[in-house]
């Protein structure tokens, strides 16, 4: 029995990807195109449109007219959102012996220093924020290799690096970020959880922008906020109006 040759069969898993779902293409169309939103509306929008089946992450996509490749065009700072992120973080504080107790109080998961510096050469790096104090950044300093890729290594310049380690620590457990601009010009920082109310997304979202809006580096020429863009995880992306930035 002869076997045809001369049809190509398209694989399944290719047919299944060739069209989005129903649900990505229902949220694409309430999108109107060309239209950029006020920050509070994009908010709203940006709700109505998740995709995702968890409480996903809404985050701010910031287009800069900056050089990131020049020292004082390289944006980079901290931030805290007055309603927080929705995730609670994970901190780990490099310290002298007398301030671990002090630390742990605070709210940190970790405290200590040679244990830990150990544990991180071994490739363990399940945190998201490492604090440590001055007088132990020449041992901390070892761990750049691994911990500056992650966006861990502590930084004078977003507060991780601190005698006051209690104070750090509060600051981050009660919502702040650190933000900084990638090799392309655009800044990327989490705003909240698509489970919080638009009213609250608005405002952390109006705080980092209008941060971002004060940094602006005197060197820099033409249009500063290029773009603004809201998107949640796994959906569209809604295009903000960067003028109704408060």
């Amino acid at each position: 029995m002869a076997v045809e040759t001369d049809k190509k069969r398209v694989p399944k898993r290719k047919r299944a990807h060739a069209k989005n779902p129903k649900k990505r293409t229902a949220a694409n169309a309430k999108i109107e195109a060309g239209k950029e939103y006020g920050l509070n509306d994009a908010m709203a929008l940006v709700k109505e449109v998740n995709c995702a089946k968890f409480d996903a992450s809404v985050d701010l996509h910031i287009r800069l007219g900056v050089d990131p490749r020049k020292a004082d065009q390289a944006i980079r700072g901290t931030v805290t959102l007055p309603h927080g992120t929705g995730k609670s973080k994970t901190v780990l504080v490099f310290c002298t012996p007398d301030k671990e107790e002090e630390a742990l109080a605070a709210g940190a998961d970790y405290a200590g220093l040679d244990e830990f510096i150990t544990k991180v050469q071994g490739g363990w790096t399940d945190v998201d924020v490492v604090i440590a104090m001055p007088s132990v950044m020449a041992k901390v300093g070892r761990l750049g290799r691994i911990l500056g890729p992650r966006g861990l290594m502590p930084n004078p310049k977003t507060g991780t690096v601190t005698p006051n380690v209690a104070a750090a620590v509060g600051e981050v457990k009660g919502g702040k970020i650190a933000f900084r601009v990638d090799k392309t010009g655009i800044v990327h920082a989490s705003v909240g959880r698509v489970s919080f109310d638009a009213n609250k997304l608005a405002d952390n979202a109006n705080e980092l922008l209008s941060t971002l809006l004060r940094m602006k580096p005197s060197s820099a020429k033409g249009v500063y906020m290029k773009s603004v863009t809201v998107a949640s995880t796994m959906s569209p992306g809604v295009p903000v109006d960067a003028k109704s930035i408060k």
